[in-house]
């Protein structure tokens, strides 16, 4: 019923960027949040940023001052843009979406991940 389409991913050299983007697609009555997750070898998945469709944002400890999240809403789609890239960001990139189906549903969705590479 609803899909995330995830693109952006790729190799990067230290200090480079990179932009993430995620749409959802499908049958759904709003969209109350997206944001993007990664997990890297061996670690946790932890959240990197969220946006709540009024534009309310989180952010990773890790990644502020350097990542920023954005929605187009009329498109339903979330963007990561990720500055001075480390090392350390080298992990699978996974969008989230928190869907309202109908008024009175709401589910979580998971893209498939993409992976991001920052070579030392």
């Amino acid at each position: 019923q609803v899909q995330l389409m995830e693109s952006g991913g790729g190799l990067v050299q230290p200090g480079g960027s990179l932009r993430l983007s995620c749409a959802a697609s499908g049958s759904f009555f709003s969209i109350v949040a997206m944001g993007w997750y990664r997990q890297a070898p061996g670690k946790e998945r932890e959240l990197v940023a969220d946006i709540s469709s009024g534009g309310s944002t989180n952010y990773a400890d890790s990644v502020k001052g350097r990542f920023t999240i954005s929605r187009d809403n009329a498109k339903n789609t979330v963007h990561l843009q990720m500055n001075s890239l480390k090392p350390e960001d080298t992990a699978v990139y996974y969008c989230n979406a928190k869907i309202r189906i109908t008024y009175f549903n709401t589910n979580d969705y998971w893209g498939q991940g993409t992976q991001v590479t920052v070579s030392s």
